[in-house]
């Protein structure tokens, strides 16, 4: 399934990872999932949230330049080696992947990727089993 991410990019400053959770939770959205990568210089914080729009509004308001980015989220049973399973299909398949996340939940894996060709990922995956 296709869903939208909100990416921040943070000067690497002590306070602004917490500074962005606050501004979402004064607005009482829910942050399901998160990576944070960084550089000598800047990160980049990537959201999964229960309210795109009203993350990336807030964020907006508050000065903080937000980027809506296309991801796919996979649901897959919290179990051994179905990760494993799902990447090596990709793989097959010839898909690559940019980046992903994840986010464990009560007997399931919530996977976001974001892979080089986001069409041609979606349609392989309509066939995975």
């Amino acid at each position: 399934m296709t869903i939208k991410q909100v990416s921040v990019f943070l000067e690497n400053k002590a306070g602004r990872t917490q500074q962005i959770a606050q501004l979402l939770a004064n607005k009482n959205i829910d942050i399901l999932a998160f990576s944070l990568a960084d550089s000598s210089e800047f990160g980049i914080l990537r959201l999964i949230v229960d309210d795109t729009e009203k993350a990336a509004q807030t964020l907006k308001d508050a000065g903080i330049a937000v980027i809506l980015t296309d991801v796919i989220r996979i649901d897959l049973p919290n179990k051994t080696g179905y990760l494993a399973h799902l990447l090596k299909y990709l793989q097959e398949n010839g898909i690559s992947i940019e980046y992903m996340y994840a986010l464990q939940g009560d007997g399931f894996c919530s996977t976001i990727i974001r892979p080089y060709h986001l069409e041609a990922c979606k349609d392989i995956l309509n066939n995975y089993k």
